[in-house]
């Protein structure tokens, strides 16, 4: 009878050191499972939160996004007598342009794609392709790798050039990266630069093209739309090109 009691007694403190473990690892799941779902809507939230930043930059005009006119650090406009008009260099060919970045020069015998807005420097096409552009009335915006680094910057470069994802001729624009591996770096204190190649005033007359630029500090959607307006794409040596 002692010997039963004894097995009873030993069984019972064996069930109920099992039950034990039993809860510890039932909190022990419970707590992983709640910290996973932290770490998951953590995620989600990361994940959401530039998009949705980026769909409240891109809903108001082209004139609210990134810095105001007055704030952006704009220089006055630059124009210098251009060439290359026409004058197409075999694809691969490296082109040298004096200025940084081109508004005008020799390239390539094709304009990169009309219906892509914006680059970054992991896909964006030779700058020999975007010269063709300018030549066709693109206005092309410019960034270094300071606005390419920062996130908000970058953001609202973005969001201006969605402001162009048209078809009409008038949504020729393309923003694209200017790195060192390019050329010279903007003028100091600058890290944006709007480029257009104006015919000068005269389309029939080719030595009156001009070479257009502006740089600014910050990304404005404000700047962008003057410089735009000053000079359509109208006012290109090929505006009817693509």
């Amino acid at each position: 009878m002692a010997k039963s009691s004894k097995d009873r007694d030993r069984r019972a403190v064996v069930e109920q050191m099992r039950r034990d473990q039993q809860r510890k690892e039932r909190r022990r799941t419970g707590a992983v499972i709640t910290v996973c779902a932290v770490i998951g809507v953590g995620i989600i939230v990361a994940a959401l939160v530039p998009v949705l930043r980026q769909d409240r930059l891109a809903s108001g005009d082209l004139a609210s996004i990134g810095a105001s006119a007055g704030a952006a650090g704009c220089r006055p406009v630059v124009k210098r007598k251009a060439t290359g008009n026409q004058q197409h260099r075999a694809v691969g060919t490296r082109i040298s342009y004096p200025d940084a970045p081109p508004a005008d020069g020799p390239h390539y015998p094709t304009p990169a794609a009309f219906d892509r807005k914006f680059y970054t420097a992991d896909d964006r096409p030779a700058v020999e392709y975007l010269v063709h552009n300018l030549e066709h009335g693109y206005t092309l915006l410019w960034y270094d790798d300071t606005v390419a680094g920062d996130r908000t910057q970058l953001a609202q470069v973005r969001a201006i050039s969605a402001k162009f994802e048209g078809t009409k001729l008038t949504d020729k624009f393309i923003a694209a990266p200017w790195t060192d591996k390019d050329g010279g770096a903007f003028p100091s204190g600058t890290h944006v630069a709007l480029t257009h190649w104006s015919t000068g005033g005269d389309p029939a007359d080719v030595s009156k093209q001009q070479g257009v630029w502006q740089y600014c500090a910050k990304p404005s959607g404000s700047a962008v739309r003057t410089f735009t307006q000053d000079y359509p794409y109208s006012d290109s040596p090929e505006p009817q090109g693509a």
